[in-house]
């Protein structure tokens, strides 16, 4: 099993494509992000009522004892990363790759795969975009989107890539969440509503508002 602290960029990079390949095509006994985000398009209220809704309930499932555990036994580990390491980032990415489906964007495009990493980062999205050069906005999101260069994607997969795994190597899984604000939760068995709060909130405001 490999060491926290080697868990570096361009391995953390990887983890999250595998993540974000799993969301996408699920994995078995569990539903795809675009499944779940289907099934929240389903019900009462506006967009940003069912994001949020859906949000409420990955918390309240994230925070079941042994979920991650349970996750483990479900899919093929990439190499070198501990179980529920991989199974934390599986769980979040799957959580706001559905949010983006219900924003109406495409989850196939590499723009938006980028986006749903910088949610990772929680309160600290808004930063990591301004830095790369990338500004949206309400009501225009979309065609900012759109016009997000290849340049900029390059920057903010390392931005993003670096901030995870600094924070990681630093101070480990059980702080992770402090980085990426739904684990913490997740690998203690229980959750904080307010640094969960932080990713569902980089989502929303991201592909919702």
């Amino acid at each position: 099993m490999q060491n926290n602290t080697d868990l570096d960029q361009g391995k953390m990079l990887q983890v999250l494509n595998w993540g974000y390949g799993k969301a996408l095509n699920g994995v078995a006994g569990m539903s795809s992000a675009s499944e779940i985000a289907e099934g929240y398009m389903n019900g009462n209220g506006t967009t940003l009522d069912k994001a949020n809704s859906l949000v409420r309930w990955q918390c309240a499932k994230a925070g079941t004892s042994g979920f991650v555990s349970n996750l483990g036994g479900l899919m093929t580990m990439p190499v070198g990363i501990p179980a529920n390491i991989a199974s934390v980032i599986y769980v979040q990415i799957r959580m706001v790759v559905a949010i983006a489906h219900m924003g109406g964007y495409d989850i196939q495009d590499d723009r938006v795969r980028t986006l749903v990493y910088v949610c990772l980062v929680g309160n600290n999205a808004q930063q990591i975009l301004k830095q790369a050069g990338v500004t949206l906005g309400r009501k225009v999101a979309q065609r900012a989107v759109n016009k997000i260069s290849g340049r900029a994607l390059i920057e903010l997969n390392k931005k993003v890539g670096f901030r995870l795994a600094t924070k990681f190597g630093e101070r480990g899984i059980v702080n992770f969440g402090k980085a990426v604000p739904l684990a913490g939760g997740l690998v203690g068995g229980s959750f904080d509503y307010v640094t969960t709060k932080g990713v569902g909130k980089a989502a929303t405001m991201i592909f919702i508002e």
